[in-house]
């Protein structure tokens, strides 16, 4: 029986130089919300009819991200390469919008966070929609199973 999610996810840390208590508490945030609720549904028939559930482990690899699927028992199904070049502006905006963000909410009014996080939620969705887009045709994704693999993949390019 098919069973499209992920069970579990995993950052290649040795990618990984420095992540603020700010960034630790996002990724956090994504993984658990991730874990949560889901859709991943790889696109590739697998010879042994394998649907379900998975394993990903994210890395970045010369300018690339790497997504492993692997099946529940961690062996992997296959690899998928996506050419980060077109995400290198939203993973920008984003990281700057961010840091908008956690200043101010240690110094700002509320009205002035809620402009920040409506920008911040703005540049995340695009992010996502541009995601689910580099995936078409090699995973099905869900809108917020996007937004948070986004998150995570803005983890890995956190460089100090």
């Amino acid at each position: 029986m098919a069973d499209p999610r992920i069970i579990d996810i995993e950052l290649d840390e040795r990618t990984i130089i420095w992540r603020s208590a700010d960034v630790e508490q996002e990724r956090k945030v994504a993984i658990f919300d991730l874990l949560e609720a889901n859709r991943f549904r790889p696109l590739r028939a697998y010879s042994d009819g394998y649907e379900g559930p998975y394993a990903v482990k994210l890395r970045v690899e010369e300018g690339r991200l790497a997504i492993d699927i692997l099946r529940q028992d961690k062996s992997l199904l296959e690899t998928l390469v996506l050419g980060l070049i077109r995400f290198r502006r939203a993973i920008k905006d984003y990281f700057a919008i961010c840091d908008s963000y956690f200043q101010a909410i240690r110094q700002a009014t509320p009205a002035q966070i809620e402009t920040i996080d409506m920008a911040r939620r703005g540049v995340h969705n695009q992010a996502a929609e541009l995601l689910i887009e580099r995936l078409e045709g090699k995973i099905e994704v869900d809108f917020d199973t996007a937004r948070r693999l986004f998150t995570l993949i803005c983890v890995l390019h956190i460089k100090g």
